[in-house]
């Protein structure tokens, strides 16, 4: 197996003598995305900033292509980062800011003329070295900035929420750019992120992280999908989470009671009769009908989801392809529902007032310890 490009091994970093990060290990592949998840404070900056050189950690290693760099300036590592802010020189013109770190290397004129045009070429700007960052949209400033940090070649490349100060538009088209770019590149692309959707839209692994810890790591439909904990299904998302208990077994499947009703689910881990669990569905995971509709139409009722709980619709929000159901289940859980709207109605299908029955199909549930 090829050595990482990046091994973080039991990395702790401590401010005034609170824990900033406390015994975080990762390896990083040779031309993978991975980012950095969660929220302000969870230690997620410090480790790039860490990795970057711009902090040193108190305890624990961290190694770039098999080399330690604790102790090495910035300037001498094979990294390069992308910062919030951009951090352009706004005397000089887009080619000289780009241009900056070849010439501090000592390249020639004639190299760095034209590994600069290179670099402006893949962030589209070719035609803009003459203007100064003033001249520019924030898109393009942050363009500027990733041709900057690409035009060395490093080995890792650091962004340091680079799209949080764009719009929601501009920022989904950096999104992909982004993406197209690494693997145009092939560098490794270490992002830091508070934003789920963007960090499943872009990476190859996701590092979910709080308190400066690990939660999970795994790829955006690992996170998503399977869930370690109640911390990362809440964070990634939108989730409902039903209280049961195990009550049996049944084949590869628990018998269990969940919110009054007794269902099958299947779960990763083992339990036994009499332990507490939750039972996690994204809101895209439930089948609902009006209960008025399954009592008389024997055929939709055989195809609808086996695992049955009763309630009622509390309201609709419309969201253009889907719209949300609030639901009240009977024994007073709060579940939210999103169902996929007809394009060929005038009108919504379930309405304030209306009892329903709510499903699942068994699998579909990630079944989890209880944590209170």
């Amino acid at each position: 197996m090829a050595q990482p490009v990046v091994t973080i091994d039991n990395v702790t970093k401590t401010f005034d003598g609170e824990y900033a990060v406390e015994n975080f290990s990762l390896a990083i592949e040779d031309g993978e995305f991975i980012t950095l998840l969660g929220p302000s404070g969870c230690g997620k900056t410090t480790i790039l900033r860490i990795l970057g050189g711009f902090e040193d950690c108190d305890l624990g290693t961290v190694m770039i292509d098999g080399r330690t760099v604790t102790g090495v300036p910035p300037e001498s590592r094979a990294v390069n980062t992308v910062f919030q802010s951009y951090a352009l020189f706004p005397h000089m013109n887009v080619f000289d800011n780009v241009a900056f770190g070849l010439r501090i290397a000592g390249k020639s004129e004639a190299e760095t003329e034209r590994t600069v045009h290179e670099a402006l070429k893949l962030v589209r700007l070719e035609n803009m070295g003459s203007r100064r960052p003033k001249e520019l949209s924030g898109g393009q400033q942050q363009r500027v900035a990733i041709a900057r940090a690409i035009v060395n070649k490093p080995r890792v490349l650091l962004l340091d929420e680079p799209l949080s100060a764009l719009d929601y538009r501009l920022r989904k088209q950096m999104q992909k750019e982004l993406k197209e770019l690494q693997q145009t590149l092939g560098i490794t692309f270490v992002l830091v992120t508070h934003d789920q959707e963007e960090a499943f839209t872009m990476s190859d692994r996701v590092v979910v992280m709080n308190d400066g810890r690990i939660e999970q790591v795994g790829s955006p439909r690992e996170i998503y999908e399977e869930p370690a904990n109640l911390y990362v299904a809440r964070f990634v998302g939108e989730i409902n989470v039903l209280d049961g208990t195990i009550t049996g077994h049944r084949g590869q499947s628990y018998m269990a009671d969940v919110e009054g009703a007794s269902v099958l689910v299947k779960a990763r881990r083992e339990f036994t009769p009499g332990d507490r669990v939750h039972v996690l569905l994204r809101p895209e995971d439930f089948r609902v009908e009006v209960m008025k509709d399954l009592e008389e139409s024997p055929d939709l009722a055989d195809k609808f989801a086996k695992a049955l709980l009763t309630g009622s619709v509390d309201r609709t929000y419309y969201r253009g392809a889907t719209y949300d159901v609030d639901i009240t289940l009977d024994d007073g859980k709060h579940i939210l529902v999103t169902e996929f709207f007809d394009e060929d109605s005038e009108t919504l299908y379930f309405h304030a007032g209306d009892r329903v029955a709510v499903g699942w199909f068994e699998g579909w549930e990630v079944v989890l310890p209880y944590e209170g």
